[in-house]
């Protein structure tokens, strides 16, 4: 098969009958794995679809407390544009757009957010809530809900969701500010995700265009 040139979006595959690693790349370049020349085999036609949608609703934005991985706050960027967020506030050791791994996985989602950063959450907290917006926490306690139970359902004023550390969760001066607690359930073996991945389907569940009533 012939190369159909750089406007295509290609597919190559190692020829070696030992290897066959197949991956999208440059025509000719060398296997990864075994360093033989690799071949075209496929294409796309057309680049994957840039389409947007309209979000419709109230705004929603994200609070990160003391995130230690700048990759997770990088993924948190990309993700938080994808469902619409207005706004990430980054509290405590939160990593800024202004650390280059942490731009490197947002793969400039950081030029498209507005955010800022903050030293103390809890302060922030509850500055926001005396300006009318309303905070729901993502975290398992004993009393927080689950959180399919409010997807699409969100307040009428601003919504704020909180996330927080790695390991020790959300603090407890911001869950004091929270009107909701929510967790995803989980049915494995493990209690909690990746919170870029936690933040990423709960940022989707609560900013999906709310239900008729």
């Amino acid at each position: 098969m012939s190369d159909p040139g750089p406007d295509y979006y290609r597919f190559v595959q190692c020829p070696s009958e030992d290897c066959r690693l197949r991956f999208p790349g440059v025509v000719g370049v060398a296997c990864p794995l075994c360093k033989t020349e690799t071949v075209f085999v496929s294409d796309r036609n057309e680049a994957p679809s840039e389409e947007v949608e309209e979000r419709g609703n109230a705004p929603i934005a994200f609070l990160l407390d003391n995130i230690r991985s700048v990759f997770n706050v990088g993924s948190i960027f990309r993700t938080g544009d994808g469902c619409g967020a207005n706004h990430l506030y980054l509290c405590g050791i939160t990593a800024t757009p202004e650390h280059a791994a942490m731009r490197k996985t947002a793969l400039g989602a950081e030029k498209l957010l507005s955010w800022s950063s903050h030293k103390n959450g809890p302060e922030l907290a509850a500055k926001l809530v005396s300006e009318g917006k309303t905070l729901w926490a993502l975290e398992r306690t004993t009393d927080s809900a689950e959180l399919f139970a409010h997807a699409g359902k969100r307040p009428d004023s601003e919504l704020i969701l909180v996330i927080g550390n790695e390991v020790t969760g959300v603090d407890p001066g911001i869950l004091e500010h929270c009107e909701q607690v929510l967790h995803i359930p989980m049915y494995g073996q493990k209690a909690s995700l990746n919170v870029a991945t936690a933040l990423g389907v709960a940022g989707y569940a609560l900013s999906a265009p709310q239900a008729a009533s």
